[in-house]
């Protein structure tokens, strides 16, 4: 691509895509939240697939330290190292999204047995952990957006944005993960 493509955005009006975005986050969060919620385990009491949370927090601790590195990359102007990490990290936060889901259709929701204030540190991180996650995906889907489209005014303008949500997103999966697993294996 040459530096003039790189530099001038497309005309076109962004918002059918920006929409199609927000409807597919939308829908992608409802269809979370049912799965969660309403759904029940269709495998709650095996013990298959049982790796599935840990391979999770692994997924989720690499697309963290794969945006940090793109963030690296692009504060010293090294823009193809810096969209290769990007898309790692969005690589990596989407197989995290599948396992999720596999997860959760399998065995269902896992509740925090411990109390007091380590539980109440929990669900306040797990809480900010889920509002977090739910706007920061169409973030993330409009920040490629704009890039993938040569849009790199608005790209850079909201993934201001995007950068600390999507990390606080993959580093507090992590935290939450290994605080679950810390209680369930003493409990």
């Amino acid at each position: 691509m040459t530096t003039a493509a790189r530099t001038s955005a497309p005309v076109s009006n962004t918002r059918p895509a920006i929409a199609g975005i927000l409807a597919i986050s939308v829908a992608a969060s409802l269809f979370l939240f049912w799965l969660i919620y309403v759904h029940p385990a269709s495998d709650a009491g095996s013990t298959r697939y049982a790796f599935l949370p840990a391979l999770n927090a692994v997924l989720n601790g690499l697309s963290a330290t794969a945006l940090l590195i793109g963030f690296t990359f692009i504060r010293a102007r090294r823009i193809a190292a810096h969209r290769a990490s990007m898309i790692t990290a969005f690589v990596f936060s989407t197989l995290f999204l599948v396992g999720y889901i596999a997860h959760h259709a399998l065995h269902g929701d896992v509740r925090y047995p411990a109390h007091g204030d380590f539980r109440t540190f929990y669900l306040s991180l797990l809480a900010s952990h889920i509002v977090l996650a739910t706007l920061t995906l169409p973030l993330v889907l409009v920040t490629f957006f704009f890039s993938l489209t040569g849009r790199f005014p608005q790209h850079r303008k909201i993934a201001r944005w995007t950068f600390p949500l999507w990390l606080y997103v993959s580093v507090t999966g992590v935290i939450t993960y290994v605080m679950l697993h810390l209680a369930l294996s003493r409990g």
